[in-house]
């Protein structure tokens, strides 16, 4: 699976769109860059920018808009209402699909680097990517402003993380970060009252509220021993919030901002607003999503409303999905439409593919005088059907009545079988991608000794590719065998027959996807590899049909 980052730098110009579109046009101009959003605010004279992409394309991107910035920003006439002390002001690196807040770090300092190096701008790091405790704070690293740069840079303890120690009066200082997603979330509650909706934002923001003498809102502030504000602080970590009415819907809203959704989730939020609102007579009516989500936060919010069901959770996504608008509320106000507020869906511009075309429509398309799809993609979309047989029957069992005690045990096996048929769906596509892959090697040009080898290199690159993508539906289709095996076992007898069908599936993929393995094994000029993978295949093929025979005498004995 791909690595996304999401890059969300801000740009000390708001009001001059030619700057703001070359800036823009620059992050654009690196290849496989997505941009989700451009915000351009006149009072703040200030741009917030947001596009995904893959690490390096993302660290490219980034850098080309600090660039572009540089040479297009001058710090020294810069005025505005936002805290500021840059051209590129800040530029946070965030990781959305599978990466690790360590490799986004990595990623952080890299783009520290470059600016610092190649632009002469002053760079401090900050939150996970500062190197002291003092740096983690963005605040900490921008106090002071562009106006009081120059004698922070001179300050040994403030000397930047990469970069120049002294002044560069066009461009100023950049903060780069990697940071957790940050969610702009509203909680909706049958009430106009805006002190009724604050006295629920204290309940929960991790800020709480200041204690007073006597009158908790008109009373004297009471002062700890160094003389700052003692506060009872909120029951949610990571999250602030404050209540305030929407003239458009009539209504209060508790307004959020989850700064770690890895602390606190959405529906993490969420529920605990639904109980402190409850304490004080009011009920939450639905909520409302500002922005983009990570897919991985709606599934975790449907899965936990799910599992409070004591349903399984090994369904399509799709379904999870629309029990978590549902249960949060989030079309409450407006049309929430999945494929525009989640980003994987947002950045997913794969257009046509295999695995979402109809039956009929695979079946035709297979039948046609084009080579692909071909069996490799077959042997993975069968594979997949065989890991949905199991997942089907796990499903079943975790809801058969009078089984209520083991729905989880069943909808753990759901899950389980559900991670290989999305991933077995997935491989469809670049089995195919892998064939085309190897047919545009080919066309290269040979006219010269130079193109000759670049074009027998990318032959051998892609051949190794269309190996390898057969071998992990091998392992993939494999795999799903427990979950069939076990559903054939102890899953509802009234379904041990489509586990039977299952097993058969997954053979067939294996059987079909170590063909491919070794038809393309032929033309690999790297023998120790098509060896070694080879070797592994054989013994994949034959642990598969051993398993697939177990299985089958067990459903033969059950029916």
């Amino acid at each position: 699976m791909k690595q996304l980052i999401e890059c969300v730098p801000n740009y000390s110009e708001g009001r001059d769109e030619k700057i703001i579109r070359q800036i823009t046009d620059a992050i654009t101009g690196v290849e496989g860059i997505k941009l989700l959003n451009v915000d351009p605010g006149k009072a703040t004279n200030r741009t917030v920018v947001t596009f995904v992409g893959e690490p390096e394309q993302v660290v490219e991107a980034a850098f080309q808009g600090a660039k572009m910035a540089a040479q297009l920003i001058d710090m020294s006439k810069h005025r505005g209402e936002h805290p500021r002390f840059g051209a590129t002001d800040v530029c946070p690196l965030i990781p959305i699909v599978n990466i690790t807040m360590e490799e986004t770090v990595f990623y952080a300092r890299k783009l520290a680097k470059r600016i610092g190096e190649e632009l002469g701008i002053s760079v401090y790091c900050y939150e996970f990517a500062a190197a002291s405790q003092s740096r983690m704070s963005l605040a900490n690293c921008r106090a002071g402003e562009y106006e009081g740069l120059k004698e922070k840079l001179a300050q040994p303890e403030w000397k930047p993380d990469f970069g120049p120690a002294e002044l560069n009066e066009r461009s100023g200082a950049t903060a780069v970060g990697a940071r957790n997603f940050l969610i702009a979330y509203n909680v909706n509650l049958n009430t106009t009252s805006v002190r009724r909706a604050n006295s629920i934002a204290f309940d929960v923001r991790e800020a709480g509220r200041v204690v007073r003498e006597g009158d908790p809102v008109t009373g004297k502030i009471v002062n700890d021993e160094n003389g700052e504000p003692m506060r009872i602080p909120g029951t949610l970590r990571k999250v602030r919030a404050i209540g305030w009415y929407i003239q458009e819907y009539g209504i209060a809203q508790i307004s959020m901002n989850l700064t770690d959704i890895t602390v606190t989730s959405m529906h993490q939020a969420f529920n605990e607003v639904v109980e402190k609102a409850r304490d004080r007579g009011i009920r939450v009516t639905g909520s409302e999503l500002i922005g983009v989500i990570p897919l991985q936060a709606m599934l975790d919010a449907g899965k936990y409303f799910l599992k409070k069901q004591q349903r399984s959770v090994g369904i399509p996504d799709e379904e999870i999905i629309k029990i978590a608008v549902r249960s949060l509320g989030l079309n409450e106000l407006t049309p929430f439409d999945p494929k525009k507020r989640i980003i994987e869906y947002l950045i997913d511009e794969q257009q046509n593919k295999l695995a979402d075309l109809t039956l009929s429509g695979f079946s035709n398309e297979t039948l046609s005088e084009s080579p692909a799809p071909g069996g490799g993609s077959v042997s993975a979309y069968v594979g997949a059907l065989g890991a949905a047989l199991g997942t089907m029957v796990a499903n079943l069992s975790a809801h058969k009545r009078g089984w209520d005690d083991q729905w989880e045990e069943f909808s753990d096996w759901a899950e389980k079988g559900k991670k290989a048929h999305d991933r077995l769906l997935t491989l469809v596509d670049e089995d195919t991608s892998s064939f085309n892959a190897i047919m545009d090697a080919f066309s290269l040009p040979k006219n010269n000794d130079q193109e000759k080898k670049n074009r027998s290199a990318a032959i051998q690159a892609a051949t190794k590719k269309a190996i390898e993508v057969p071998f992990e539906v091998m392992q993939t289709a494999y795999q799903s065998l427990e979950v069939i095996g076990a559903m054939a076992e102890i899953g509802n007898p009234n379904s041990v027959s489509d586990a039977g069908v299952g097993a058969l599936c997954v053979r067939t993929a294996v059987y079909g996807a170590y063909l491919n393995v070794r038809i393309n094994a032929t033309g690999l000029t790297d023998k120790a590899f098509a060896g070694e993978i080879l070797s592994k295949a054989n013994r994949l093929l034959q642990e598969t049909k051993d398993k697939e025979a177990d299985i089958l005498k067990l459903v033969e004995s059950k029916i």
